[in-house]
């Protein structure tokens, strides 16, 4: 019955049920829990799995060039940021009313760093997006009214 169970699992590419299957049967035998309860548990482990997987994809689109998180943001070096107002915008309401975020400033003052911190918390609440430098995007939008191609 296991086998069958197994290739069932892999047909049905639930992933993350079929990691945690052989450690929950066993303990299911182990503690006497019920069939609904041993299902229930199966159930959340793919859930989860889902859940890490759609979050890797996320980010992995957002092409984030380097691991920045507004938690490690410099504020105290940055006096012309206000934590008060990035950690409104963190709170991503800006992107349920649709509203654009524009940041301008001297190099080095950390707009890029909090674009990227707050990209990777629209990804974390399941909202995706993608980094792009604006320079990058001016040339290939110029690149492809000449030759009338797009990248992805």
């Amino acid at each position: 019955m296991h086998d069958r169970l197994r290739a069932l699992i892999a047909q049905l590419r639930l992933h993350g049920m079929a990691k945690a299957l052989d450690a929950e049967i066993e303990r299911a035998e182990r503690e006497a829990i019920a069939a609904p309860e041993l299902l229930y548990r199966l159930l959340g482990q793919e859930a989860a799995s889902r859940r890490e997987r759609s979050l890797a994809y996320r980010l992995g689109q957002a092409r984030l060039p380097w691991r920045w998180s507004l938690d490690g943001f410099p504020f105290d070096r940055q006096p012309g940021v206000s934590r008060a107002q990035i950690q409104t915008l963190a709170g991503l309401d800006f992107l349920r009313r649709t509203d654009n975020v524009l940041r301008i400033g001297k190099p080095g003052t950390g707009k890029t760093g909090l674009a990227i911190g707050l990209l990777r918390e629209a990804c974390l609440n399941g909202c995706p997006g993608r980094f792009i430098n604006a320079q990058v995007l001016l040339d290939e939008l110029y690149a492809s009214l000449a030759d009338r191609t797009t990248k992805t």
